[in-house]
């Protein structure tokens, strides 16, 4: 059986960047693996970490992130694949970036997780053995995405990577923010386009992540909206060649 591994920084970008991929490549007897990166509890948060899941009308005795795993299992399940491995990393608001500004700017200096992303990612590619790995690009610029990047492209990956564009970034503006932009220009381009069936269990993947709906997109309904900018497309950057049994639903390389 072939396997997929999408490396997702958050509890929520595989679904939102390529869940129509990962479904189409579960219907076709895939074994789909997805790793959440950033999913680590926080006991008392304080400040800007705090305010992340007030402002989504979560008080401070939530346990936020278990809340967004448990939105993460059931996104998957609206995939078809497996239940969700999840890593246990803070994200950035834990690592000293204490402003929304702060996500989408440079690197901090003492952020050092990118080895630590490394030795992880190594130890979870030797156990899954995938065929074909999924990744961010890095549109919109987040730093935890950046780092997801940065760690992947620290050692050799001996199997072809599908860099997957950063939903919903990529229909916020016409141009968006893309730090790594020339370091994947040399890529070929991918589309896949969607079945009507990955698109309904795309969707349903994305509505699953329920408390995040409200913040990004004013409700089901804009995220529904947002999705439907991309003309049931999702977008890569292919290094390496597909694996022969990569289901044929693409519009090209």
């Amino acid at each position: 059986m072939p396997t997929a591994l999408a490396f997702s920084p958050h509890l929520d970008d595989a679904a939102f960047s390529c869940g129509g991929t990962l479904a189409t490549l579960a219907e076709a007897g895939w074994r789909v693996v997805m790793a959440t990166v950033f999913t680590g509890s926080v006991r008392h948060p304080q400040g800007f970490a705090l305010a992340c899941q007030t402002d989504k009308g979560l008080g401070p005795e939530v346990d936020y992130m278990a809340l967004r795993r448990a939105e993460d299992a059931a996104a998957t399940e609206a995939l078809g694949i497996e239940p969700p491995h999840h890593l246990g990393f803070r994200e950035a608001p834990h690592r000293g970036y204490a402003s929304a500004p702060e996500l989408f700017a440079e690197l901090r200096t003492d952020d050092a997780v990118a080895g630590d992303l490394g030795t992880a990612f190594r130890g979870l590619i030797a156990e899954v053995e995938p065929d074909l790995i999924l990744a961010p690009q890095g549109v919109g610029g987040h730093v935890d995405h950046i780092q997801v990047i940065l760690a992947l492209r620290a050692f050799t990956l001996d199997r072809p990577v599908l860099w997957w564009r950063d939903f919903p970034y990529t229909v916020r503006c016409a141009d968006p923010k893309e730090p790594l932009r020339e370091s994947f220009a040399g890529l070929a381009p991918f589309a896949m386009s969607l079945t009507p069936a990955a698109t309904a269990a795309k969707r349903a993947a994305c509505a699953a992540y329920e408390s995040q709906l409200g913040f990004q997109f004013g409700g089901v309904g804009g995220l529904h909206d947002r999705l439907a900018q991309e003309r049931a497309m999702e977008n890569f950057r292919l290094s390496g060649a597909l694996p022969q049994r990569f289901p044929r639903h693409d519009v090209g390389v």
